[in-house]
């Protein structure tokens, strides 16, 4: 079976393929401003390889439905099932090789991103004799994966930028290939676009964008302009998929049509009654019944009381599902010993050292899923001060110490992102080590620049909960306040 596909024609150069099995491997990246062609060529890309690889597309405006009519995909209506049914749904599709559409017209955009993150992570989890290929297309990208902070709740930015990370930087190893549309690249966070190598650049206007598209296809600044003059479903391609110089690509005809296509022209015809009696016409009887008095729009609901329901809810479920089986101590330690390893492990790998912990989390969830440690490991709450404790470099032996449940106790008062740096100075001074360098403090606190690190020292320092000093050849000395721990002079 041939993995070549053809998704228009080269102007005075013959068909434009695209080679399906590279583009599994290596992912896709479009752009082009409202009205270039984004749409039509995903639905192109769409109808060209459905019956070559399982499909799965998040519409945010319900445009590829019309998929479902020709090639049998399953249509999703998001504003019709929970989060959790479609992180469900999200796993059972790749459990049984269905091509899905997730239309998520009609909800605001808090919901698409916390239903997206949902659905993307039900996928992203399965277990590894499921992870055969899929092509997920996320339409409007912009959207779940924003470059700065919107209007949106946190908890639904942090959700769905994560599952975008996951989908575009571990998804290959799981089968998953990304296919993300966005109008701006400016407004595309740029993990997530940084892991694409193919590319589709249509029609844009703005300077910021038409360098940033020129600098992912290796064209000089003056060759910029050119994005401007492309016409309406023209783009320029590059990648291993596709062409290894930018090539202009005229995409090609499709087979189905989407439900929202833009206005037509039509001649316009002046009203033949008096305008002041078409509009501002008195209401009958019917009308005025037949409208809906105005409703004041419920207040929010609280937000802890959501929370406590909803972790209720979880537990009852599993309480269903699960074999009710009595936990000894010995058994919560080794379970929660498990779990710091399985942490551990995770920090091994170099490319989680500057990961954030919302993405961290995931994966560590997932990892403890596959472990047989079940879904709801541990809390964030929890996470981020088992994180902050595997950060801080500390052995098992020292971990069961009173001093270290002390300091323990000292880091709950930090901020969250401070507490790892603490407990390895803390780890260091208890255990009389030289006091850490800049770069071990700033790889702790999970960056790579020094002079951070020794910002938050200064930090620390200015609040009274360490102390630092020079010796006589100016090697650093740590004291920790209270305690009084105090390390080995380090590295000048």
């Amino acid at each position: 079976m041939s993995n070549m596909i053809t998704i228009g024609d080269v102007p005075g150069g013959g068909p434009a393929q695209m080679d399906l099995g590279e583009l599994l491997a290596t992912r896709l990246l479009v752009q082009g401003n409202s009205g270039s062609g984004k749409s039509h060529l995903l639905r192109r890309l769409l109808e060209q390889s459905a019956r070559l690889v399982q499909q799965a597309i998040i519409d945010p405006e319900g445009d590829f439905v019309s998929l479902a009519e020709k090639f049998g995909h399953l249509v999703i209506d998001g504003a019709e099932y929970s989060e959790m049914e479609l992180h469900a749904a999200g796993e059972r599709m790749r459990l049984h090789r269905a091509s899905v559409v997730l239309n998520l017209e009609g909800l605001d955009a808090d919901q698409q991103m916390k239903w997206a993150a949902a659905f993307l992570g039900g996928m992203f989890e399965v277990p590894r004799e499921y992870w055969y290929p899929v092509l997920v297309v996320v339409d409007e990208a912009q959207l779940f994966a924003p470059a700065a902070a919107g209007e949106v709740s946190d908890e639904a930015r942090r959700a769905s930028l994560g599952a975008m990370t996951n989908l575009m930087c571990r998804g290959r190893k799981r089968g998953l290939a990304g296919v993300i549309a966005t109008q701006r690249l400016a407004k595309l966070a740029k993990n997530v676009a940084a892991e694409a190598s193919n590319f589709l650049m249509g029609r844009t206007f703005l300077d910021i964008d038409m360098a940033r598209a020129a600098d992912l296809l290796g064209m000089e600044r003056r060759q910029a302009e050119a994005f401007r003059d492309l016409a309406r479903g023209t783009f320029v391609a590059l990648g291993p998929a596709l062409c290894r110089r930018p090539v202009s690509v005229r995409i090609g005809a499709v087979e189905t049509e989407s439900r929202s296509a833009g206005p037509v022209l039509a001649p316009f015809e002046p009203p033949s009654a008096p305008v002041h009696d078409l509009i501002l016409a008195p209401l009958t009887t019917f009308e005025v019944a037949s409208r809906p008095a105005k409703i004041a729009a419920a207040p929010p609901p609280d937000l802890l009381s959501s929370l406590a329901a909803h972790g209720e809810a979880q537990q009852q479920a599993a309480a269903r599902t699960e074999p009710e089986q009595e936990e000894t101590p010995e058994s919560q330690q080794e379970r929660e010993a498990r779990m710091m390893a399985v942490l551990r492990e995770m920090l091994e790998s170099a490319e989680n050292t500057f990961r954030p912990a919302p993405v961290l989390y995931q994966d560590f969830l997932v990892r403890c899923r596959i472990a047989g440690l079940g879904r709801n490991a541990l809390d964030l709450k929890r996470f981020n001060r088992a994180l902050a404790t595997a950060r801080s470099g500390v052995s098992e032996d020292m971990s069961v110490t009173p001093e270290w449940q002390e300091a323990q106790s000292l880091a709950q008062a930090l901020p969250e992102d401070v507490q790892s740096v603490f407990l390895c100075l803390a780890r260091a001074a208890i255990a009389r080590q030289p006091c850490p360098a800049d770069a071990e403090i700033a790889r702790v606190y999970g960056t790579v620049s020094q002079g951070r690190a020794r910002r938050v020292l200064e930090w620390l320092e200015d609040r009274n909960i360490i102390v630092l000093r020079k010796d006589g050849v100016e090697r650093r000395i740590l004291t920790v306040i209270g305690p009084g721990w105090e390390t080995l002079p380090g590295e000048a």
